[in-house]
């Protein structure tokens, strides 16, 4: 039986190496001990629970377990710690006018949001550091205390990262002459290339485009997330974006990936076939949009999200904004077991929300 306070036990479970069978029973009893947890330290969430749910001690199934509506999370103070235990917190960004998502930290969930993203990174790109470039500007990341979805993920990826450089000044506007700097430093060398996807298309693909330029990056691994609402918004879909990225940079080892700063750090990467993968630490459930009943594999609607990191805070049982549908289960052709499954866009009338969803050029 799994204890709120060994949880970091789970570090030890395969990435994507457990079957459908395995890794339910598991998961689930982590996620009944992690529900109970926040019953027990926040009483804003265990308020929410008596009314909504009639809820056993012990939830028999996922489906069970008792969500919260990732909005909430700009409306309410939500902690299952003291606030002399907060070290960081974290806001998803916003336009103006909005309200932004506040998620506070202790250090142990911010610890395993660091170990977890870090074994599913390892999965994808191995576990030598190359050297990385984030198509973004360095102002982005200055304040390492209360920052946004947008800094807290330039943060992250750069853990697995060296010799780091900014592609953009403070402006936005792409510095050729540092880029090509640093792309002759490290030209033999596998390299890490990193940003959101709106910044990426705008402010690398469309300005080196618009100026009949090129970059050589060949060696590249683009991890990319975020931002698709805007770049469907242009008619740009997922192909044509990795075409393009191809064409003025030589990338054609592309990742996509789909995550929330409610939920930092067990992020859903996409593999060579195109899928997004739920690793052993995170699991999706997908619910109808008008009665929250859970859907079938193939229907498409709402996106739940599970994850075994939020200790600090009540997020690890959220339903998104977002829609999608589950693929399959341990049967996609990259080999990795588990869920895997397709994000299909934001609900009509949702707010704008994530990391750079709300970037305005």
């Amino acid at each position: 039986m799994f204890k709120s306070d060994s949880i970091e036990e789970i570090l030890d479970w395969p990435v994507f190496g457990w079957d459908e069978e395995t890794k339910s029973t598991y998961f689930l009893e982590a996620m009944n001990v992690l529900s109970e947890h926040h019953r027990r330290n926040c009483d804003p969430y265990n308020e929410i629970v008596n009314k909504l749910w009639t809820y056993p001690e012990t939830a028999e199934s996922l489906e069970s377990l008792p969500f919260l509506p990732v909005r909430l999370f700009k409306h309410q103070r939500l902690l299952s710690v003291s606030d002399a235990e907060i070290v960081k917190t974290m806001t998803s960004s916003g336009t103006s006018g909005q309200s932004v998502s506040q998620i506070f930290l202790d250090k142990q969930t911010a610890s395993l949001q660091v170990k977890v993203l870090s074994r599913i990174m390892t999965d994808f790109i191995g576990p030598r550091r190359a050297p990385m470039l984030v198509i973004d500007s360095r102002a982005t990341v200055v304040d390492r205390l209360r920052f946004s979805a947008r800094a807290a993920g330039i943060l992250g990826f750069s853990a697995f990262g060296r010799k780091v450089e900014f592609a953009l000044d403070d402006d936005m506007s792409l510095n050729e002459t540092r880029v090509k700097a640093f792309i002759q430093e490290f030209a033999n060398e596998p390299m890490l290339i990193f940003g959101f996807t709106s910044i990426v298309w705008r402010h690398l693909v469309n300005w080196l485009e618009s100026g009949g330029e090129s970059l050589s990056l060949e060696h590249g691994i683009l991890i990319h997330g975020g931002g698709w609402k805007q770049m469907l918004a242009e008619s740009v879909s997922q192909p044509e974006f990795k075409h393009r990225v191809e064409t003025v940079t030589g990338i054609r080892n592309v990742h996509n990936y789909y995550g929330m700063v409610e939920q930092a750090g067990s992020i859903f990467m996409e593999c060579g076939e195109g899928h997004m993968h739920a690793s052993v630490w995170s699991e999706v459930i997908i619910r109808n949009r008008l009665n929250f009943e859970p859907m079938p594999y193939g229907a498409s609607g709402l996106i739940q999200l599970l994850s075994l990191v939020p200790r600090s805070y009540p997020g690890h049982s959220l339903l998104s904004e977002d829609e999608g549908v589950i693929l399959g289960i341990d049967n996609c052709p990259c080999g990795r077991k588990g869920t895997f499954f397709r994000v299909l866009g934001r609900i009509e009338h949702a707010e704008k929300r994530g990391c750079s969803d709300t970037y305005s050029p």
